[in-house]
Order: structure tokens, then C-alpha cells, then sequence
């Protein structure tokens, strides 16, 4: 019983440490926010609060606008659609973090829908960067294309750019709020957005939104069945993913830097917690059977 008892006092010692652990790190991060810029915040700063997405169903698509491929040639929206529907997704090609995720999430739905880009559908991305260039453009397709391993299909995949006013054109008709913010190096170079493709009828018309960087098959499938039909779908849960890693308001990483250490925290708190648990029962163990020996002996 003594031993159960001394057990029991250091799991509650080391349950007691790993908290004061966690306090400690929380403190270490609050404090950080303060002598740096202000205190750590979840919350969006007022710049990026500029992004959304609008579902904007059954809106037509602005199809005169102009762009240009990715071998520099200048087409019209419009020369994607009439026959066929299409996924619409706007991103950046140089993004590092989320539009690399969204693109490769739609690619790996799309492996396992049993149409084909280029002849049941096209897909279409317009850079929302005009600073990029159809060779941004061109590099981008060949990767992707080759991710989707079916280089016949190359035909059906648009990777465009374009000039600012053509660029906010879109944006606004498709309801996707982006706004730039200044990358590590202190230049406006990289972009605060939220991620979503678009399924656009052949019509040209907004027939359904897909939040987030991972796409169901089945949906994408069905939806693609639909829009062919020119059928309009129902508005889905806003639950939006934000691509924004650089805090210009406070001029560093405090979001990211916060959550890592965070995780440190729930990680030593969990290992040590495990570690306590594990012993306690191991003691439990050996002293029932030290007392069944002494009961037999």
C-alpha cells in the first residue's frame, strides 16, 4: 500500500510538472509577444481580415477578360467554355505554402474521377500575382500535369496570368478576397488568401464552391455531372483554410513561432503524463504480486 501511495504522490508530482511546464512555455510565448511587438494574437490582423470567399452561385463568369497561357499566348476566358465545364481555381504559382496544397489536393481527387481533362472538362488557373509570367505559368502546368501522370490530358489544363485589372475582375465575380502582405524580406511579395476551387457550368456560370486544400472524388465527380447539366449547387459550410504566414502588422512570425511552441508544450505534457501513467500501473502491478507472495508464503 505504501508503494501504491509513493506511486500515486509522484504521478501527481509529474502531472503537476508538465503543467507548470506548459505554464511556463505559454508564459515564455506571451512574453515574447510583448517584448517584441504586442501580445501573441489568433486572431486575423484588421489587413487580413480583407480575405474571404464569397460563394457567388449563379453568377456568370466575366468571359471576355483576357489572359495569357502558359506558352504567352493572349486568350479569353471564354475560349474555355460552351462546350464542356470547368474547375476554376485562382492561386499564385510561386506561393511556398498553401496554393501548392490546394492544387496538389485537387490533382489527387482528380486521379480518381473517371473523367478526363481536356475532354469531359477543362481545369483553369489564373495567377492572382501580375508580377508572374507565362513561364511561372508553364512551369507549374508541366509539374502538375505530370503529378496527375496522364500527359495526354495536358491539353485540358490552363495555367494563366494576367494584368491586375483583369485579375480583380475575376476575383470579385468569383467572390475570392485575396490582399498582398510583405514576405520575410520585408517586400510585398507574397499574398493572403483563402483556398477553394470552383466548378463553372459550360455556360460560364458559378455552379459550385470546394473549400479547403483536400477534395472528395465522389464529389468533384458529381458535381461535374451537374454542371454539365448547367445545374447550380447549394452554398457549402464556410470553413476556410488561410494561406498567411507573415505578420506585417508586427513585422514577424508570431503566429507560427506561438504555435510551435505550443505544440512542444502538449507534447511534453503528454510524453510525461504517458511515462507517469505507465509507471504507475507497473507499480501496481509488483506490489500485487509482492502481496500475493507474502499471502503464499
Amino acid at each position: 500500500m505504501m508503494t501504491i501511495r509513493r506511486t500515486a504522490a509522484r504521478l501527481a508530482a509529474g502531472v503537476a510538472l508538465a503543467l507548470l511546464a506548459g505554464l511556463a512555455a505559454s508564459a515564455q510565448v506571451s512574453d515574447y509577444g510583448s517584448k517584441q511587438a504586442g501580445p501573441v494574437r489568433d486572431e486575423a490582423p484588421s489587413l487580413i481580415q480583407r480575405v474571404a470567399i464569397t460563394q457567388r452561385l449563379n453568377t456568370r463568369l466575366p468571359l471576355d477578360l483576357s489572359f495569357r497561357d502558359d506558352t504567352g499566348k493572349t486568350v479569353k476566358l471564354s475560349d474555355y467554355f460552351g462546350n464542356k465545364p470547368a474547375i476554376l481555381g485562382l492561386v499564385y504559382y510561386k506561393c511556398k505554402m498553401l496554393c501548392p496544397e490546394e492544387i496538389d489536393g485537387l490533382v489527387g481527387a482528380l486521379t480518381m474521377v473517371k473523367f478526363a481533362p481536356g475532354k469531359d472538362f477543362n481545369v483553369i488557373f489564373v495567377s492572382i500575382d501580375p508580377d508572374e509570367t507565362p513561364a511561372d505559368a508553364a512551369k507549374s502546368k508541366a509539374y502538375y500535369v505530370k503529378r496527375y501522370g496522364r500527359p495526354e490530358t495536358a491539353a485540358g489544363w490552363h495555367f494563366l496570368t494576367g494584368q491586375q485589372p483583369q485579375i480583380d475582375t475575376l476575383a470579385k465575380a468569383v467572390g475570392y478576397g485575396y490582399t498582398r502582405v510583405p514576405g520575410p524580406d520585408g517586400r510585398m511579395t507574397e499574398f493572403a488568401h483563402a483556398s477553394a476551387v470552383q466548378l463553372v457550368t459550360p455556360g460560364g456560370i458559378l455552379a459550385q464552391y470546394y473549400l479547403g486544400v483536400e477534395y472528395s472524388s465522389r464529389d468533384l465527380q458529381l458535381g461535374l455531372v451537374e454542371a454539365s447539366q448547367g445545374k447550380i449547387g447549394t452554398p457549402v459550410d464556410a470553413i476556410l483554410t488561410y494561406c498567411y504566414r507573415y505578420n506585417p502588422l508586427l513585422n514577424r512570425h508570431d503566429l507560427l513561432i506561438a504555435r510551435i511552441v505550443q505544440a512542444g508544450c502538449l507534447l511534453t505534457m503528454l510524453i510525461l503524463g504517458t511515462y507517469m501513467v505507465v509507471n504507475f500501473r507497473r507499480d501496481i502491478r509488483n506490489s500485487r504480486q509482492m502481496t500475493r507472495k507474502a499471502a503464499l508464503g
